[in-house]
């Protein structure tokens, strides 16, 4: 999946409260009705429609309809601007680059921080076609749960960076872990060449 991060800088700060209000709204709906966005998002009604309908139009949610009502999903390209909204406030993420690698459960992309150093974005994409029998995989929960693929990413970038905190603190040759939000994980960029390449 291709991260377009040009939009992010044209958007308020009440279009992100309107998209974190899906997100928090998703842990007890799987399509969030519009009345409760604008209650999570303390926005009144005609207020939190508009910027439904222009993160609609960016395609960071999606419109989902069932039998009772008409509602709003979270999607990828939606809860990757959270993260990016994030790191920039921390000063992790300042400029998008290149995308570097795509793997069956990530998409991974040059990024710099702060100093304009390059480090690594790696964003967990759990659910594509070719993984999805993750859940037979991983540990992350029990069995009877039914999590969704965006809570289960988030799960992979939360254990793949405590992993590789504890390994770099014991001085095990790992990229230097630089931060972690939702599905994301920031690190450090290592000039290698992938062993595909290595012939000797």
């Amino acid at each position: 999946m291709r991260l377009d991060a040009k939009a992010l800088r044209y958007m308020s700060n009440d279009d992100f409260r309107v998209l974190t209000a899906i997100e928090i709204g998703s842990r007890n709906h799987d399509i969030v009705p519009a009345p409760v966005i604008a209650q999570l998002s303390h926005l009144r009604g005609g207020g939190a429609n508009k910027h439904i309908s222009d993160l609609v139009k960016r395609k960071l949610i999606a419109t989902e309809t069932n039998s009772k009502y008409v509602g709003y999903k979270l999607i990828y390209a939606g809860y990757d601007y959270l993260a990016l909204r994030t790191f920039s406030k921390r000063g992790t993420v300042t400029s998008v680059g290149n995308q570097i690698g795509v793997g069956k459960e990530a998409d991974i992309f040059v990024v710099a921080g702060e100093d304009q150093q390059e480090v690594v974005l790696k964003l967990h994409r759990l659910g594509r076609q070719s993984f999805r029998n993750v859940k037979l995989k991983r540990d992350y929960f029990r069995q009877d749960q039914s999590p969704s693929w965006m809570y289960m990413s988030r799960l992979s970038a939360m254990k793949e960076y405590a992993f590789m905190k504890v390994l770099h603190e014991h001085n095990f040759p790992v990229p230097t872990p630089v931060d972690q939000n939702r599905h994301c994980v920031v690190m450090e960029f290592v000039e290698a060449f992938p062993l595909r390449q290595i012939s000797s």
